[in-house]
């Protein structure tokens, strides 16, 4: 459930699981509008539904909606994935911050968020997952940039650790010396403009991540690339985010195969 939603490659990820898996189903992508999503979940165990995904902007929302809420969705303040138990009550919960990690760890097993400061671009609930996972891995200092500072402070707050809110107009100054870059916002996405972020006091050895995924290699990883810096793309934080999903939902651990990952960038 989204809204804008088409442009999402969940449908193409869950079609796959469902296929490899032998289980007759449909993912569908759902055009809910903001107003619109509590009669949308409330509807999901009359319709049969295991469960859905949800992304901007009702991730925040759905927390007054949903029945239950684990201790990462509550932590973060965002849910990304509900289940429907078999009485249909409504759980929520963020996988977000678990298909982050996996996607880095994938490129680079030996990445550590301790290893220097982490530069966080963002403030939003893809932000707020992106800083709990940071924090969960021991990052020490983390650098939240975010146009509106309040929004940022109310973050920082909620999520707790090492966080410093850094203004807009000193973005360049916070990118001084960090060991990870991490790009939250949806500024670089298909239809979007790109993220205004100049790399130059960026040292060149840091990791630069985004969490967009359309396109395969947004503007920033381009600038990055450029440069020399490492990168990670965010496809593969919507590919790990589906595994604990699947758990939820099917009692299934499924795998992100290299067949997996190269139907989805196919579509990309």
């Amino acid at each position: 459930m989204g809204w804008p939603v088409m442009h999402s490659r969940s449908p193409a990820l869950h079609e796959f699981l469902l296929k490899q898996h032998g289980l007759y189903g449909a993912y569908v992508p759902l055009a809910i509008e903001p107003g619109r999503l509590e009669a949308a979940l409330r509807a999901l165990p009359a319709l049969c539904f295991a469960g859905c995904n949800l992304t901007i902007p009702h991730k925040e929302a759905a927390m007054e909606i949903v029945d239950e809420i684990d201790d990462a969705a509550r932590a973060i303040g965002a849910i990304s994935c509900v289940t429907v138990g078999d009485d249909g009550r409504l759980s929520g919960t963020n996988n977000d911050w678990f298909g982050y990690v996996e996607g880095v760890l994938e490129v680079y097993p030996d990445w550590r968020a301790d290893a220097g400061p982490i530069v966080v671009i963002g403030a939003g609930g893809g932000s707020r997952a992106i800083v709990y996972a940071m924090v969960r891995q021991g990052a020490r200092e983390i650098r939240l940039v975010n146009r509106t500072r309040d929004r940022a402070e109310a973050l920082a707050h909620d999520i707790g650790g090492p966080v410093t809110v850094v203004d807009w107009d000193a973005r360049g100054d916070a990118l001084e010396g960090a060991a990870m870059l991490i790009n939250t916002t949806s500024q670089g996405m298909v239809g979007n403009p790109p993220l205004d972020l100049d790399l130059a006091p960026l040292p060149k050895d840091a990791l630069v991540s985004d969490i967009v995924y359309v396109p395969a290699e947004t503007p920033l990883l381009e600038a990055a690339d450029r440069r020399g810096n490492p990168t990670v793309r965010g496809l593969g934080m919507l590919l790990h985010q589906a595994r604990p999903a699947w758990r939820s939902w099917f009692g299934i651990d499924v795998s992100v195969t290299p067949e997996l990952r190269a139907t989805i960038e196919a579509t990309l």
